[in-house]
């Protein structure tokens, strides 16, 4: 793969804004990253530019763009990787949000979703009781720690095509959240018994056409994918428990 140093000087950068194509000619660097670049055009070529970021570092997630069609990290992806020889390369906002300006997307319907699926904790004990004790070595807490690690960047979200074609999905992200929860040892049966049914209807997770876009893109190499069909063998399985053996029985006897 060519690297920079086989560039010239410039590489040229397209900006999606609305519905026109900005292009500029910036300067090329060796280990120059994607957000880099849009820092430069912002603050030499065109102050008006509006976008998003925090951190720099891959830990905040808020730098997600679409570039040339993908979803990435702008802080971590460099240029080398994306222009791939072509010496240049098209950003644009994340699909699948809203947009507030050029590369700034509304967030709140991605955000809403994880309100929508209900992952959220719920505590049992009180402020006076000794905290819970959890086994960090244990099969479950393991199994529970496989998710945790996202970081709501959205590109799981903006990579998804059912949620293109489907807005009320809830998406990779709020479903990997709810199966993270599913499998923790400190959430009771009751509780999970709950997660299951709130993702298990319209707009849950058997809306996933296990496409995979979301694992392949993941920067934090996490497999929502995987987390979407463990909710969907558990909801099955919860479902078809939750009907009387007789009947059960009497259907299957019917089928065959």
């Amino acid at each position: 793969m060519p690297t920079l140093e086989t560039y010239p000087q410039t590489l040229r950068v397209e900006i999606e804004r609305g519905n026109h194509i900005h292009s500029f000619d910036v300067p090329a660097h060796k280990n120059q990253t994607v957000l880099d670049v849009v820092s430069w055009v912002q603050q030499n070529a065109d102050p008006t530019l509006s976008y998003r970021f925090s951190c720099r570092v891959g830990m905040c997630g808020s730098c997600a763009m679409m570039v040339n069609g993908v979803p990435r990290w702008t802080c971590r992806t460099h240029m080398s990787k994306v222009t791939d020889g072509r010496r240049q390369v098209r950003i644009g906002p994340l699909r699948n949000l809203p947009l507030i300006k050029d590369l700034a997307v509304d967030m709140d319907p991605f955000f809403d979703k994880w309100v929508e699926a209900g992952g959220v904790h719920q505590g049992n004990l009180t402020r006076d009781e000794d905290m819970a004790q959890v086994d960090e070595t244990s099969p479950a807490r393991q199994a529970a720690n496989e998710g945790i690690e996202c970081i709501n960047c959205s590109v799981c979200y903006a990579a998804c095509d059912t949620v293109a074609g489907n807005p009320g999905y809830l998406g990779p992200a709020a479903l990997q959240r709810v199966w993270t929860l599913y499998r923790d040892e400190k959430v009771a049966d009751a509780d999970k018994a709950a997660l299951l049914e709130g993702v298990s209807g319209k707009g849950g997770c058997h809306n996933c056409h296990s496409m995979g876009s979301c694992t392949a893109l993941c920067p934090n190499d996490l497999d929502p994918m995987a987390a979407i069909a463990g909710l969907k063998r558990a909801s099955a399985k919860s479902f078809a428990q939750s009907f009387p053996r007789s009947f059960t029985q009497s259907f299957l006897k019917r089928k065959s």
